[in-house]
């Protein structure tokens, strides 16, 4: 084959550290809209960004030439830097040291777009450390307890 094809969709997920609430209605349409930014520069299209106070979902599409490891560094890096220019009230803001990262089929794309979508309703009734927890299960991701949360 003379060319190089993927497409490979990734659902993206990390915190606040140590989940404080900084991602409050006032800013979180301006960070997904960074976010998606960001993605879109790295050639990793979102296709939803959706988060509450305290974590973020994304969906995107993986460049072919991008590393997953040297996309999620770039943005919660430079997102990091921009939340800290919304004002003074976000100088101390952080994102965790880690992240869950799950291939998703195309044929779920939908089903992860939903689940992203209805993070408000997820979250009345399950906090952020459970539902990592059952997607780590869910996708076999062995992990410790230990190093999971900061």
């Amino acid at each position: 084959m003379s060319q190089s094809l993927a497409r490979l969709h990734v659902h993206l997920v990390f915190s606040t550290k140590r989940r404080v609430p900084w991602l409050q209605e006032g800013i979180r349409s301006s960070m997904h809209a960074y976010l998606a930014s960001v993605l879109k520069d790295m050639d990793c299209p979102a296709s939803l960004i959706n988060s509450v106070e305290d974590h973020v979902h994304i969906l995107f599409a993986l460049g072919r030439t991008t590393a997953l490891s040297v996309a999620v560094e770039q943005l919660k890096k430079t997102s990091s830097k921009w939340v800290k220019t919304q004002g003074l009230d976000f100088a101390g803001f952080g994102w965790q040291a880690g992240y869950g990262a799950f291939s998703v089929s195309e044929s779920n794309v939908a089903t992860v777009r939903r689940y992203i979508a209805d993070q408000r309703a997820h979250h009345q009734a399950k906090t952020f450390e459970d539902e990592l927890r059952a997607l780590l299960e869910r996708h076999g991701v062995e992990f410790d307890e230990r190093y999971v949360w900061d």
